[in-house]
């Protein structure tokens, strides 16, 4: 649709709401001076028109209830390209904040429902690659702003161990239709936590790698410093059979350093352990809202690793108990301007674009902004907020930081080859329900970023694995590593994974009991 051009009552209007000081007698100039240059954007869209993608024919399906008990498909396909490949015969659900091409994307709003991509995000496109099938389009939270699973529309997911609980967000459906059984992995996102957070919650391995491992071009963005995408699976060896497909620069990811050195994640499963340290960080228990059960639960994890033969020693990052701070402060103002005022994308960077989800979602914002959920709506309150009486200085000044607290934890990495610490610091907790007040909807939605929130703006690689059960509700052990070495984070997971016997599924657990 061309521009359309203003008329010289539009440009007088804006110049007076501008407060540019325009004589009157300017005007005309301005208004043919305007519609003139304005004539560059009708052919840039013609220009565009010749090279743009036509999305594909391919078939999917929306689940009645009583196919979608837990609430985690967004929509069924069965999407396979190729029967060779490592992930031949493999199912994979795929985040729907990640463009499938023909195939509607809703990222868990209102706000984007209809709106279908023309391409394949790079993820997808690998995955395909590679012989899996997509298997649908899971659910997430509402633009993937929320920890807990209740702000997804049309409802909320529940988690498989405990229907009356949070399966965790934002990749709520990810994470509960992987343990539940009903694929065999999937894509996560993690702006916060929001791969680890439902894998800790739902008992599965979830690894957040080092920020531009893996490309997140298709993906709908929050804040492009803390953008990632990443594995969720039943077991550490899918994980790193999952990366190797999907890891490596793809040419129009900025997030991505120019070079991306990938490793063998797969073979390095193999690799003895002896020799490795373990630094158990002080910092990541005993928050005022953590649970001594995960704690414990952690704790012992911790002395299966000492057992497994791993040197293992406790140690202080002060700086973590700051990190939740600065990532408030950047997830807010830098989530705001890209992932609302600018559209999902923003601008001032160079990455590939998807000028048709742009203009959908910045349509269909704005016509009806109350459709947002309530951790959505904190965000732009407190973002404009701070934006307009501050005017972007927090931001800047948290940016400064970040560096700082990447040194922290790079110290404490120069002495171990990993830190270790409880994922989250609760189990499951219960889903809100439809009444109720906003303060427990938001409460439900951010309370449990304090462990994994900082490794989403250090860039660090953090695996969830499941240290165990307490109470019959699983609780995760969070394994972070150097920054590109995400082989040895999934190596000491695979080694835990391999002396505790293997993970824990609710439908085991329900058979023996």
């Amino acid at each position: 649709m061309s521009i359309h051009m203003p008329d010289p009552d539009a440009v007088a209007r804006m110049a007076a709401e501008g407060r540019f000081g325009i004589p009157e007698s300017d005007l005309p100039t301005y208004h043919a001076s305007v519609t003139g240059l304005l004539g560059s954007w009708n052919k840039v869209e013609e220009l565009y028109a010749e090279v743009a993608p036509t999305p594909p024919q391919r078939s999917w399906t929306r689940p009645d209830a009583e196919d979608d008990k837990l609430g985690a498909w967004a929509v069924q396909t069965s999407i396979t390209e190729t029967s060779e490949g490592p992930l031949a015969g493999r199912t994979v659900a795929v985040k729907d904040n990640v463009a499938v091409a023909g195939v509607p994307m809703m990222n868990g709003s209102r706000t984007l429902e209809g709106f279908v991509p023309a391409e394949d995000a790079t993820v997808v496109s690998r995955l395909l690659a590679a012989g899996a099938t997509i298997a649908g389009k899971s659910v997430c939270e509402d633009l993937c702003f929320s920890g807990g699973s209740h702000t997804s529309k049309p409802g909320p997911v529940h988690n498989p161990w405990d229907m009356s609980r949070s399966a965790g967000g934002s990749s709520s459906g990810s994470g509960a239709l992987v343990a539940a059984g009903e694929v065999d992995m999937a894509i996560g996102g993690d702006q916060g936590g929001s791969i680890r957070i439902p894998s800790a919650y739902c008992g599965t391995v979830g690894h957040k790698p080092t920020h531009g491992l893996v490309p997140y071009t298709g993906g709908f963005p929050i804040e492009q410093s803390i953008d990632h995408l990443g594995p969720i699976t039943r077991t550490v060896a899918d994980a790193a059979l999952m990366l190797s497909v999907i890891a490596g620069r793809d040419g129009l990811d900025p997030r991505q350093p120019d070079v991306v050195e990938v490793q063998d994640y797969v073979g390095a499963l193999a690799e003895p352990v002896s020799g490795l340290r373990i630094g158990v960080l002080q910092e990541g228990f005993g928050h005022p809202n953590s649970e001594p059960e995960v704690d414990d639960t952690v704790r012992a994890a911790v002395g299966t690793l000492r057992e497994a033969g791993f040197t293992v020693e406790d140690v202080s990052v002060p700086w973590h108990l700051h990190a939740t701070a600065i990532w408030d402060v950047i997830a807010t103002e830098g989530g705001l301007w890209q992932m609302v005022e600018g559209n999902a994308y923003g601008m001032n960077w160079k990455g590939h674009y998807d000028p048709s989800l742009i203009a959908y979602y910045g349509r269909k914002w704005r016509e009806d902004p109350a459709q947002f959920s309530e951790t959505v709506k904190l965000v732009a309150l407190a973002g404009r907020y701070a934006l307009t009486t501050q005017y972007g200085r927090h931001y800047a000044m948290a940016r400064n930081l970040a560096p700082k607290l990447v040194a922290a934890y790079d110290a404490a990495l120069s002495n171990y080859d990993v830190l270790v610490m409880p994922t989250l610091p609760m189990r499951a907790t219960v889903l809100p329900g439809p009444d109720a007040p906003v303060e427990e909807i938001l409460a439900r939605g951010l309370e449990m970023l304090a462990n994994t929130a900082p490794f989403d703006v250090t860039g660090h690689p953090a695996c969830s694995v499941p240290a165990g059960l307490a109470d019959g509700l699983p609780v995760g052990l969070m394994i972070v590593g150097k920054h590109f070495d995400d082989a040895t984070v999934l190596k000491v997971a695979n080694a835990f994974e391999q002396a505790v016997g293997g993970f824990p599924t609710p439908a085991a657990e329900r058979s023996s009991a």
